[in-house]
């Protein structure tokens, strides 16, 4: 009896913990939403499937019907910048508000001043989100995009996309 009751408290707590994570990126996302001083950016799943719907189904290369399908697997991604902030001190509240063992470095660059982190969530082998936290002197940015991605995938949205971030993804060593 002892040991089901521990399971299942095991089981509930695991469950917890996963929601509390969802839960403290959107709260900071939450925190700065009405601070005008951010840029904000989210663009839905249902966008991504327009999009990608559209370059698949206009498409005369096979590439870019693959990267359609690809486009199509981006469950969201959401943005939250500025120029008018204290760049670091916010990349390391948004660093600190993460459960470090749910994520997974990519990259880490810390040059003069400024720092950028590269993070993946994965779940059974594959990323179900990529994280982008970057801050300097005066300017701060965080990056969620969630979905389901193998990391060859991710590397071709680097390489073939204009999606915010993934310009500095392409720049680092990424391959897993």
């Amino acid at each position: 009896m002892n040991r089901i009751i521990l399971l299942s408290l095991l089981f509930f707590g695991s469950i917890l913990t996963s929601l509390a994570q969802d839960d403290a990126i959107q709260r900071f996302f939450s925190n700065y939403m009405e601070d005008d001083r951010f840029s904000r950016v989210y663009i839905s799943p249902k966008m991504m499937q327009m999009a990608g719907g559209f370059l698949k189904n206009n498409a005369e290369e096979a590439e870019s019907k693959d990267l359609g399908e690809l486009i199509q697997k981006v469950r969201g991604i959401r943005i939250l910048s500025s120029d008018e902030v204290d760049g670091m001190t916010m990349y390391k509240e948004a660093y600190s508000s993460l459960t470090k063992n749910k994520y997974e470095e990519l990259m880490d660059v810390q040059d003069k001043g400024s720092s950028l982190k590269f993070l993946v969530r994965e779940e059974g082998g594959l990323v179900r989100e990529l994280l982008m936290i970057s801050g300097e002197k005066s300017e701060f940015t965080l990056m969620s995009l969630l979905g389901t991605f193998t990391y060859e995938e991710l590397n071709m949205l680097a390489d073939k996309t204009n999606i915010p971030g993934m310009d500095q993804y392409g720049k680092g060593n990424k391959q897993k």
